[in-house]
């Protein structure tokens, strides 16, 4: 179910899995910028003018979602930005431009990532699994919320992990662990003190992503909750315009086949349970 920053709505409608790449096939771009943008977006309007259609069948003010698809796909072209939440802000502030029934709407959009295979190259691959996302809700009275995050990041640490000291009783069967190989899935999304702040051309995303790989590699834990709590007071203390952070993490270590102490194992992939964990910070 979706949620708006302004409250409740009593309708909403969009179209989702809107997929759009800019190319810039001549690799003449600004400030280092990837010639390859890529997003999946998602467009949810909400207004009274939309009401007849749910109980009357009535829609003579209605925008067609085919149209919304249309919209975003070729509006693609005139956006030269790098970043996400600027890319957000620039559809829906057209696009409340064109359509004065438009009461607000909200627009999530998701990268869609690829690497040179040689730098500065002409030939890319899809990147990942991590990926950068934005979340923005605008009204007629302005910006009501923006948010950046990213989704997708696997990781993988060989030691230095432990996990004991839990409750014990007759449904437990794990081992006290003193020293595991971790996998871990991990997304996060943050808000900003002020909306301006959001605007930052990919740096503040780029410099979250570092911060999780060096928290990860650089201290040894005892649980995946001291991981998340370490990266999101980290993200408070080191970027000052972030206002609140969510993190939610899975446990996704693999099962071990075999192991010989601690210098070598045979693992496989982990069953299909798995542990969620979750964590918000405000400033």
């Amino acid at each position: 179910m979706e949620q708006f920053a302004s409250g409740w709505k009593r309708n909403y409608y969009g179209k989702g899995n809107v997929i759009a790449y800019r190319l810039n096939r001549d690799r003449v771009t600004a400030d280092e910028q990837t010639p390859v943008f890529g997003a999946s977006v998602k467009m949810l309007l909400y207004g009274d003018a939309f009401w007849p259609t749910y109980t009357k069948g009535d829609n003579t003010g209605l925008i067609a979602t085919d149209s919304m698809k249309n919209f975003i796909q070729r509006e693609t072209l005139n956006f030269t930005g790098p970043d996400l939440e600027q890319y957000c802000h620039f559809l829906a502030t057209k696009f409340l431009g064109l359509y004065p029934q438009v009461e607000g709407l909200q627009i999530c959009a998701t990268e869609i990532p690829h690497a040179a295979l040689q730098p500065g190259g002409a030939a890319f691959a899809p990147a990942g699994p991590e990926c950068f996302t934005a979340r923005l809700e605008m009204n007629r009275a302005g910006t009501v919320e923006i948010a950046s995050g990213i989704q997708g990041f696997r990781l993988l640490r060989l030691g230095g992990s432990a996990f004991h000291g839990f409750v014990r009783d007759e449904y437990t069967t794990l081992s006290d662990i003193k020293n595991r190989p971790l996998r871990m899935g991990l997304d996060l999304e943050w808000s900003y003190t002020d909306t301006d702040a959001a605007f930052s051309g990919g740096k503040i995303p780029t410099k979250v992503r570092g911060m999780v790989h060096q928290v990860f590699e650089g201290f040894e834990s005892g649980s995946i909750q001291e991981v998340i709590y370490q990266i999101g007071t980290k993200m408070l203390a080191e970027i000052p315009v972030i206002a609140e952070v969510h993190l939610e993490a899975e446990n996704r270590t693999w099962d071990t086949v075999v192991e010989r102490g601690e210098e070598l194992g045979i693992y496989t992939e982990a069953r299909p349970p798995y542990g969620c964990l979750g964590l918000r910070l405000r400033r």
